[in-house]
């Protein structure tokens, strides 16, 4: 017998050789009929994997991150499969998992059409249905080699090729079709249930533009067919709440081709942004921090300092002045850095907070840019908090509750991953733990779930990083928290401590909003345009049903604006029913509509964006609920 150790702790039996099916269905029917795969002393198997000896053991259902990327990573196999049996000429590229489906990449003269992607679907079905068990064998280098080279696969025979010499060469086999893959995977075909093509796209070989161009096949499959509608009609209402769609609706911003990348802000757009901002500045001084703002410009010599050049230089903007070499920052920490070197400090004077709503520059690829979600220019809402060591933890707890109060003011809901040390990085390896272990303390000591993400932190030091989850479902990191031990070494910050010594702060590096670009894209989905009426471009619409009415309109639209309201006035020789379809489509929170017997009892009738009519409402006190929702922002 040997010893299983499961997630919770629990032992169990079992006898040697037994498989990880064969635990999951000694522990409950249920759980081996939704098991995907197992991680067995930390990797990844599949559930015909034997197990030997005492050994920790995970059963990974459809839920779990990791039990997704097995059942679609089996699922582009389905996929590839299939159109090598309706396009044999095809040759194959790779196949993974991704975010929330799959893709292969093909390439192929014939061009894949919306006919072929269901006829392919069909295929796959008939793959499914046939429940093919999913067979695992290993080959020597050459081996492996001359089979792809038999099957005529030229991308597979260089990936093999490419492999690290004391690599395990493996492949699976289902019914008549093999392909390279390290795996694991579910045990048959018949294990995926509900399956959708959705797109074809160019995608060069290995991300080379020197490669040819493969067309790139995107899927998404489900246990459930439920799951799978749901998940289509969410990419519906997702489509309709693009913000690329209604910010050009709304007249807010736009990206135009003379500037790819560099987004444009309308005077609507700009009135929204500068809510965010004052909301931004009030709270920051309300908690202690000090805004300033730095250049856009300074010499290369402060980025070989910062350790920018030699760990971000290809993100990067260069320029000339004087003959000298120049950058436009990426990023705003070296001119904190700057900022706080002009005098000297006490250790009275820590904890330091600067905060700055600075513009940086980021070279990203065409291809990659998307909206206001991806772009090469935005304003991070950024600040740099320097600290005694004995600080640290209640200054990173301040971030954390300070994030949290944030992200309830616009009704979001987050996770949190720590992001752990990253190949390329600067400092030792005690500055790195130290860092670390402050950071899940912080979180450990405010009782926060956490996920560890490895490898992901920034080259100077780990972070805590913030996943808003949008009405969608949807996540999109936007909060950090980074603990750098880094930059106050590079630059030489000191301080005067109790012992009349200097001495090195350590700093914090934190974002809010991430970039007031990136978070108004999100804000304009997770609202769908309808804004809080905090936040509005347009507050309140006002529309005479006639022109004998505009005086009075325009006396009402006045006590509103002198109340710090922001008015529209809609005096236009149209129907009231047009009118009001129309402020209705630009989201505008509240209509009023003025006529005879408004006028008359010098009142207004109000309709809402979102609860339709409200009735009659005398105007001061109508005034005084929109300031107090204000006041609120309520949304």
């Amino acid at each position: 017998m040997i010893q299983v150790t499961l997630k919770d702790g629990s032992v169990r039996e079992a006898q040697k050789g037994d498989t990880i099916l064969d635990v999951a269905k000694s522990i409950h029917h249920g759980l081996a009929k939704e098991a995907v795969a197992g991680i067995v002393d930390g990797t990844v198997q599949p559930l015909s994997y034997p197990l030997e000896g005492d050994c920790s053991l995970e059963i990974l259902k459809f839920d779990d991150q990791r039990g997704k990327d097995v059942y679609r990573h089996t699922t582009s196999h389905i996929l590839a499969q299939a159109v090598k049996k309706l396009f044999p000429e095809a040759k194959l590229g790779i196949g993974p998992a991704i975010e929330n489906g799959f893709y292969y990449d093909f390439d192929l003269e014939h061009r894949f059409t919306e006919e072929d992607l269901k006829k392919i679907e069909k295929e796959m079905n008939r793959i499914i249905s046939q429940n093919l068990p999913l067979e695992r064998f290993e080959l020597p280098r050459e081996e492996a080699v001359a089979f792809m080279e038999k099957q005529q696969e030229p991308y597979k025979v260089e990936l093999i090729r490419d492999l690290p010499q004391d690599a395990v060469i493996s492949f699976y086999k289902q019914g008549d079709f093999t392909d390279l893959c390290a795996g694991p995977h579910v045990a048959a075909t018949g294990a995926i249930k509900a399956v959708k093509l959705m797109n074809v796209a160019g995608a060069y070989w290995r991300g080379s533009e020197k490669n040819p161009m493969l067309q790139r096949i995107y899927g998404t499959c489900f246990p459930k067919q439920k799951q799978l509608e749901e998940y289509l009609e969410m990419l519906e209402e997702a489509k309709k709440r693009d913000h690329r769609k209604i910010g050009k609706e709304m007249d807010l911003f736009a990206l135009y081709e003379e500037g790819p990348g560099f987004p444009f802000f309308m005077p609507k757009g700009m009135v929204l942004r500068n809510e965010l901002e004052n909301f931004w500045r009030q709270a920051h001084a309300q908690r202690g921090y000090q805004e300033i703002k730095t250049p856009m410009i300074l010499n290369e010599q402060l980025w070989h300092t910062s350790g920018h050049w030699d760990h971000y230089k290809e993100n990067m903007y260069f320029t000339k002045i004087d003959d000298e070499d120049y950058a436009i920052k990426p990023m705003n920490c070296p001119g904190a850095m700057l900022v706080y070197k002009r005098r000297m400090y006490s250790y009275r004077d820590l904890p330091i907070r600067m905060g700055e709503m600075g513009l940086v520059h980021r070279h990203e690829l065409s291809g990659a840019l998307h909206g206001l979600m991806r772009v090469r220019c935005f304003t991070q809402d950024d600040a740099h908090i320097f600290m005694l060591p004995e600080q640290v933890k209640d200054e990173i707890t301040g971030v954390i509750d300070f994030i949290d109060y944030v992200y309830g003011i616009f009704g979001f809901e987050y996770f949190i991953e720590l992001s752990t040390r990253p190949e390329d990085s600067m400092g030792t390896d005690e500055e790195w733990e130290l860092a670390t272990n402050a950071l899940r303390d912080a979180l450990e000591e405010k009782g926060l779930d956490y996920k560890i993400n490895e490898g992901d932190g920034a080259f100077y030091g780990p972070k805590i990083d913030f996943h808003l989850r949008d009405c969608l479902g949807r996540t999109w990191q936007c909060g950090t928290c980074q603990l750098d031990f880094q930059m106050p070494q590079r630059f030489d910050l000191t301080y005067v401590g109790k012992d009349g010594e200097k001495h090195r702060p350590i700093m914090i590096h934190r974002v809010i909003f991430g970039s007031i670009e990136r978070f108004i894209g999100i804000l304009t989905e997770h609202f769908a345009g309808r804004f809080p009426l905090w936040l509005a471009p347009v507050q309140v619409k006002i529309m005479p049903i006639s022109e004998a009415f505009h005086e009075y309109a325009r006396s009402v639209a006045d006590r509103f604006i002198q109340a710090g309201i922001r008015v529209e006035y809609d005096d236009r020789n149209e129907k009231i029913g047009y009118k009001i379809r129309q402020a209705q489509m630009e989201k505008t929170p509240y209509m009023l509509v003025v006529g005879e017997k408004e006028q008359s009892a010098g009142n207004i009738s109000v309709r809402s964006g979102k609860e339709g009519e409200l009735g009659v409402f005398e105007i001061d006190s109508f005034i005084e609920k929109l300031l107090e929702e204000i006041r609120t922002k309520a949304h």
